[in-house]
């Protein structure tokens, strides 16, 4: 926290917040989301802070609830990407050879999809519903990952503590886990961070569209889209959960921009 500059303590108190909403719609905390709690499509005022939809539930506890469904799915989804591309980019990286091949020509495979194209492609595989939506997470997230976690193990490999290991015996599960993946660690973390805000918008994108999380289960993209219906006549419908998703984007991508600058100095913005 000390190292971190204002900007990236900024977007975590942003993250801290989001959190806690998510955590208080467990609780009930903004009541209770599909409870009817007065007229249809009333502007935000005392008893519904911001606002009702179309049935007359409140949009406050619906949007906690969103935020809920949007941050858990994504964070699930990031920790696989980050378990799988940590182990294929570290093994890819260290062993080379037809691994490498192998693993860099499935990569590239997947990036060379654009993000919502592939993950339609999954949802219409596997159908809609949040099992979709996580698998989508992980096949848009992974390839950037891998590649850049690779990278760096190719780095970390030709370095003179790796090969005194190796030459004093070290087995390869030994080398990989002691070695590298402590000194690829930032990479992962910085990694992680940017594909958290791509979950984000991928699982928004997907919802938004009808392949992801479904209704009557809130989530950010499922809000933005029902509330795109009553644009004209109940704004606030699609203000409060697209504001919170730019919100969530935007602090994610902000704190990652901190934690590159701390832990690839290498990698910071030139100062000229």
């Amino acid at each position: 926290m000390r190292r971190l500059d204002r900007l990236s303590i900024g977007g975590l108190a942003c993250l801290a917040v989001l959190v806690l909403f998510a955590l208080g719609s467990l609780v009930g905390a903004g009541g209770d989301p599909d409870a009817i709690v007065g007229p249809r499509l009333r502007p935000p005022g005392p008893g519904w802070w911001l606002g009702t939809d179309n049935l007359g539930r409140s949009v406050l506890p619906r949007v906690m609830e969103g935020v809920g469904t949007t941050l858990l799915l994504s964070s699930i989804a990031v920790l696989v990407t980050a378990v799988l591309s940590a182990a294929f980019g570290i093994l890819a990286g260290y062993r080379g050879g037809y691994l490498n091949e192998l693993v860099m020509r499935l990569v590239e495979v997947l990036y060379s999809f654009p993000a919502i194209v592939l993950a339609i492609l999954v949802a219409a595989v596997l159908g809609p519903g949040q099992t979709a939506a996580l698998a989508s997470i992980v096949l848009v997230t992974i390839p950037l990952m891998t590649r850049l976690v690779r990278a760096a193990a190719v780095a970390v490999a030709q370095r003179d503590y790796v090969t005194s290991a190796v030459i004093s015996g070290a087995r390869l599960p030994r080398v990989l886990v002691r070695h590298v993946l402590p000194n690829v660690a930032g990479t992962i973390a910085v990694q992680g961070t940017y594909a958290l805000s791509v979950g984000i918008a991928v699982e928004g994108g997907l919802s938004f569209l009808g392949f992801g999380v479904q209704p009557p289960q809130a989530s950010l993209g499922v809000l933005i889209q029902q509330g795109g219906t009553y644009m004209i006549a109940a704004p606030w419908l699609i203000l409060g959960p697209g504001v919170v998703l730019v919100a969530a984007i935007l602090a994610i991508n902000v704190v990652g921009d901190g934690l590159r600058d701390r832990l690839e100095p290498r990698e910071t913005r030139s100062l000229t």
